[in-house]
């Protein structure tokens, strides 16, 4: 039976809750009305209902160009990101090597440093290299910031894993790498999607790595809706911002149908 002080501590936290909810979904929802909006300057609750924005948007090809360069570094960093975390994660976890807390430190660490001072020490040892400010220098810039996150969410995955399940594998006569693909990676496959879709989306909203590394011809869809708005500020905006959260969106609705949010949650426990 419930008492009275546990209801009320339960009624406490279910308003808690929905109150960081609230905070929480209120701008993006703000952002989204906004972006309708038939006046020429941003004004909400919107007036009248009108894609003109985001017609405008997509009718300028230099920003359908940056969404392309911001998507393609996405995906590839975040795939590159992956190849690279998950065998690390394996060796931190599986392997009796001195210096796995270093390794682990060193990979986890771009969590901690500022990502503008990343992106500085990124431009001036591609400038030394004499690939600064090109694609290339951009993906190895993505592939540092996003590679902890993949690898965190591994390792939380692998924390967990009953390695008796490779052992029984390979008594049956699989080898390493059938073990590998047959039992253990679907097994830690939520984690590395998890940390795949936080890659992808710190890649695709990233500014302060992206703006040392960019050029007129090579700017990444935030940098230039960063450089847009030191000038105008106009529901085009946004359209573009709202755009970005689409995005997102899509991506936890594609998380969702093929591993399930639950699966995910569940790895970080």
């Amino acid at each position: 039976m419930i008492t009275f002080p546990e209801r009320i501590g339960r009624i406490l936290l279910t308003a808690v809750v929905w109150v960081g909810f609230i905070f929480l979904t209120l701008p993006l929802i703000i952002i989204v009305a906004v972006s309708f909006t038939e006046t020429e300057y941003l004004s909400f609750p919107p007036v009248g209902f009108t894609l003109r924005w985001y017609e405008q948007f997509l009718a300028d090809t230099s920003y359908l160009e940056s969404i392309g360069l911001s998507a393609s570094i996405a995906i590839v960093s975040t795939a590159i990101a992956t190849l690279i975390g998950v065998p690390t994660a394996l060796v931190i976890t599986r392997s009796s090597l001195p210096g796995r807390e270093l390794v682990s430190t060193i990979f986890l660490s771009p969590l901690i440093l500022p990502t503008i001072v990343v992106g500085a020490a990124l431009l001036q040892y591609a400038s030394a290299l004499g690939f600064a400010r090109s694609y290339l220098a951009l993906l190895i810039g993505h592939v540092v910031i996003i590679v902890p996150y993949i690898l965190r969410t591994v390792l939380a995955s692998l924390e967990r894993f009953d390695q008796s399940l490779e052992e029984a594998s390979q008594d049956l006569g699989a080898n390493g790498v059938a073990t590998f693909f047959l039992v253990t990676l679907p097994i830690i496959k939520p984690g590395i999607v998890a940390g795949a879709l936080f890659a992808l989306i710190i890649s695709w909203i990233n500014v302060e790595l992206s703006i040392f590394n960019s050029t007129a011809s090579l700017m990444p869809l935030p940098v230039k809706l960063f450089n847009y708005v030191q000038y105008a500020v106009d529901p085009m905006m946004a359209a573009i911002s709202a755009a970005t959260i689409y995005v997102a969106i899509v991506a936890v609705v594609v998380l969702d149908i093929f591993v399930g949010i639950d699966r995910v949650a569940a790895t970080q426990k």
